[in-house]
């Protein structure tokens, strides 16, 4: 059989214009391998990539591509240099999200996410969201017995992502106070649970009343609900006018204002994202006067993947996953991240 099912993106559109089709089978290069996909995690990347989103930092997308970007599965077939290097089909593995060229100046120095080549596997290459995906060997990450496989797909592009916001970006130390605006994504549910593992106190926003309980019941310290108050007037009168140590943010424009007048002196706005636009109106006083800094972490690097993943797996770290759907109901899943209805990770099966 050299056909599979795959969720192709040919076009620029709408989720309806996507669909479940026969697609050829792709052969693993030397150095990559062939997994039977068991789950994949979408993220707004997903999303991103079916609205042709573009502007300044956005790699063009050449169509058609196969989205999904976390991946977990069975290593089906291997290439020569993945066989030599200890890789064996049947083995269980999860997936480092980028693809990087390991010779430029970044990739030796351990930052693959800066690389003059890198590329998003579910973007620029061909993702997850099909019945077999092909991957860089060296991209991947061995999944021990028994360890489910839709949490460690639930895990790789979040939280090496949080791990990369609030420890080498945000300087995270035990006893600080962290705000994470817009509990429910993915991002968001793996810095609360860092933060937590590292004793830290957690606040966020929420404007629904259903995420706001489940976030508490995950662990999150306070959740305000709701946007009709500011929510740096909320964040002052919990911190008794201190203001927080780091704020997550991947909302963008909306809430950028706020967020950086929630933080103390010296505090850290950390982004990964600008869901609600790109351009913020900010003060720039409101940065230098009170010695905050903004600080932009798009993806951890494969150091950061291994050791979150290590953590996850020993059960440090927990990712949450919110409904799981059928390959065959993948527009369904798209249109549930669309809508942000869920609360944590939704993860497609083949």
């Amino acid at each position: 059989m050299n056909q599979m099912n795959a969720f192709v993106v040919e076009s620029h559109g709408e989720i309806d214009d996507v669909e479940v089709k026969q697609w050829p089978r792709p052969e693993p290069a030397p150095d990559e391998v062939r997994l039977q996909v068991k789950a994949c995690a979408l993220n707004r990347a997903d999303l991103s990539l079916l609205q042709g989103l573009s502007g300044p930092g956005i790699r063009e997308k050449h169509l058609p591509v196969i989205p999904g970007v976390d991946i977990a599965g069975v290593i089906d077939a291997a290439g020569s240099e993945a066989l030599e290097a200890g890789w064996r089909p049947g083995q269980p593995v999860v997936v480092y999200p980028g693809v990087f060229c390991g010779k430029c100046s970044y990739c030796r120095a351990g930052e693959e996410t800066m690389c003059d080549h890198y590329q998003i596997i579910g973007e620029e290459v061909n993702g997850g969201l099909a019945e077999f995906a092909v991957v860089p060997a060296r991209n991947l990450k061995l999944v021990p017995e028994g360890f489910p496989l839709v949490e460690a797909a639930a895990a790789p592009a979040t939280f090496t992502t949080a791990w990369r916001m609030l420890i080498n970006r945000g300087g995270m130390q035990p006893g600080d106070t962290i705000l994470i605006v817009g509990v429910g994504s993915g991002v968001s549910t793996a810095a609360a649970a860092i933060g937590s593992r590292f004793g830290c106190r957690i606040l966020g926003t929420s404007r629904d009343p259903a995420k706001a309980e489940k976030a508490l019941e995950l662990g999150f310290d306070a959740v305000q609900v709701g946007y009709e108050r500011p929510f740096d007037e909320w964040v002052l009168e919990v911190t008794d006018g201190r203001g927080v140590d780091i704020v997550v943010d991947s909302v963008g424009a909306a809430t950028w204002r706020q967020s950086i007048r929630s933080l103390a002196r010296g505090g850290k706005l950390v982004i990964c994202g600008a869901t609600s636009g790109d351009q913020p109106d900010i003060s720039i006083r409101e940065i230098y006067q009170f010695h905050r800094q903004i600080l932009g972490a798009p993806c951890g690097n494969l150091r950061e993947f291994h050791r979150v993943m290590d953590l996850v797996f020993a059960g440090q770290l927990k990712p949450v996953v919110d409904k799981v759907f059928d390959l065959a109901d993948a527009r369904e899943a798209m249109r549930r991240l669309k809508g942000q209805d869920q609360f944590g990770k939704v993860v497609v099966v083949p």
